[in-house]
């Protein structure tokens, strides 16, 4: 696999090395030692799967306390992924990195705790999956808003996003909730 540094050095692009033929293809998604070679040495505890239609925005979330890294990755269709640096001791705090991760590229992106996470369906669906390095504790999560011009993030235009009530009405950045 190829392990790439994103613009928020903490963020990581990983390309796997895939092996296809006339059959279909296989690529390992999560190989312990080959991730800790690779400087990840995370302990995932949970898995989880979301499918969303066309247009769909989930995030920005986080939990203020348990904060989760993430392994994310999408099986079916494209979404426009985005992490948002919340460590305010970080010289990327308040930064984000955009990338697109689709069924077809096969990226995978490592989030490490401390990050809010969101993504955007821009196929007519798309199945996402990704790997916690804690649970969910719902009393500690919390949402970005994500369309705060604080974060610059130049989300595809041509979508109006399907929001649940929780994202519609996230913080703004000036009174989010942080880490040190």
């Amino acid at each position: 696999m190829q392990v790439t540094a994103t613009s928020i050095p903490d963020v990581l692009l990983i390309e796997p090395r895939v092996f296809g033929d006339a059959r279909g293809f296989f690529f390992e998604s999560w190989n312990a030692r080959a991730f800790a070679a690779a400087g990840i040495g995370a302990a995932f505890v949970q898995d989880n799967h979301s499918r969303s239609r066309r247009g769909v925005l989930r995030g920005l979330h986080y939990q203020i306390e348990h904060a989760q890294g993430k392994l994310v990755r999408v099986i079916e269709g494209e979404v426009f992924d985005v992490a948002v640096d919340l460590r305010r001791s970080s010289a990327t705090f308040g930064r984000h990195v955009a990338i697109t991760l689709s069924a077809e590229n096969r990226r995978m992106l490592f989030i490490p705790p401390g990050f809010a996470h969101g993504f955007l369906v821009v196929s007519e669906s798309a199945e996402f999956l990704y790997k916690t390095t804690d649970y969910w504790y719902p009393e500690h999560e919390r949402t970005l808003l994500w369309n705060d011009a604080a974060l610059g993030i130049a989300w595809p235009a041509d979508l109006t996003p399907t929001l649940a009530a929780k994202d519609a009405t996230g913080v703004l950045l000036a009174a989010a909730d942080c880490y040190s």
